[in-house]
């Protein structure tokens, strides 16, 4: 009377300036010898092929360009010889893996640490969150997973504007922030100097309003965000732009007016996307992966066997054992844990659609 009930992905490619893909062969830094690094990449590329959107390079047509690069120009080793390689492929984007940890027997383990290099210097790392529904009556369904993974790339980034400066390096402050400062004062020396027992003191008094919420699935109090990926969708006075309580303000809040912020600080706002400008930017070159993503598989994680489960019996494999049998299945095993990086690493960028309910009765019903 009751049917069987499974959750069916679906994916789309959220990057359309990264639409030629070439999976490099995986490198084997795992303590087993006998990895078979060439069913990764093939799994790799099949899984990613798979997905509407991408265009992959066949990985043999791939690894005969690399060797060739190789003999000219030596094995790339760094972000800008990637970058070259991928203008040579005539890619818009080249992925390099390696697989850093590998057990066969059960329960099975797969760690995997992939990297998408840009052809176009001018891309920067694309954060955890970006692209996704914030500030909108879709963000509570965003999973809670990735809204943790998109506050701690916020905290993480944050942290590097307050990390003591080496040198005679000159500290900055933020331009689009000295708004907080009153036109009336300029700002001095006395602004910038370290907050002493008085400041704190007075800084006590002020009411700061009640504390973030830290449920997980509610932006407006919680913050996420990537550094280098612009301002923000809406500029200042732009029609339609979020609030400052719609987006969220996090932790800190704006409380204190004449607090200057450090220069690039990075806002929540920073996961909407940015409206079309009339003059392209001019290119920042950066040599960082755009995208990174590493995971660690596991046969007893409740986590990967439910997403398993519902990958085999969406799919229609006629083979017996279920998805138990992919765990005893090295190759199927290898070719779910690409399936699966893949898809986390979209889904936290606003790659993920609606999934699709799948009902299914038993065969005694008829």
């Amino acid at each position: 009377m009751v049917p069987d009930t499974r959750q069916r992905e679906s994916l789309h490619n959220p990057f359309p300036q990264m639409k030629r893909v070439a999976v490099l062969p995986f490198f084997n830094q795992s303590s087993e010898p006998t990895l078979d690094t060439e069913l990764v990449s093939e799994s790799y590329y099949a899984a990613l092929q798979a997905i509407p959107g991408f265009e992959v390079m066949p990985i043999g047509v791939t690894k005969a360009q690399w060797l060739q690069y190789s003999a000219t120009h030596g094995e790339p080793t760094t972000g800008a010889d990637f970058q070259r390689l991928a203008k040579m492929m005539d890619v818009e984007a080249i992925v390099v893996g390696s697989v850093t940890d590998f057990d066969a027997y059960y329960p099975p383990r797969m760690a995997m640490t992939v990297h998408w290099y840009a052809a176009n210097e001018g891309f920067h790392p694309i954060p955890a969150g970006y692209g996704l529904p914030w500030g909108t009556d879709k963000e509570k369904e965003i999973p809670r997973r990735i809204v943790r993974e998109a506050e701690f790339e916020l905290a993480r980034s944050q942290l590097e504007t307050q990390s003591p400066l080496s040198g005679d390096e000159p500290a900055a402050v933020s331009q689009r922030n000295l708004h907080r400062v009153s036109a009336e004062m300029p700002l001095d020396a006395n602004q910038l100097r370290p907050p002493t027992a008085a400041d704190d003191s007075q800084i006590d008094a002020l009411e700061l309003g009640p504390p973030s919420s830290l449920d997980g699935n509610s932006f407006v109090e919680n913050q996420a965000t990537g550094q280098a990926m612009g301002q923000g969708q809406y500029g200042p006075g732009y029609p339609g732009a979020p609030t400052a309580e719609e987006v969220g303000l996090g932790l800190f809040r704006d409380t204190l007016p004449e607090s200057p912020l450090p220069a690039n600080w990075p806002e929540p706002t920073d996961l909407i996307p940015d409206p079309p400008s009339p003059v392209r930017p001019a290119t920042i070159v950066n040599h960082d992966p755009v995208l990174t993503h590493t995971r660690i598989y596991r046969g007893d994680d409740s986590y990967f066997t439910n997403r398993l489960a519902d990958y085999v019996e969406t799919g229609d494999d006629a083979r017996s054992g279920g998805w138990q049998g992919y765990l005893k299945r090295s190759d199927d095993f290898i070719r779910f844990c690409c399936h699966v990086h893949i898809s986390e690493m979209l889904e936290s960028r606003g790659g993920s659609d609606a999934r699709d309910l799948i009902l299914r009765w038993p065969l005694s019903r008829y």
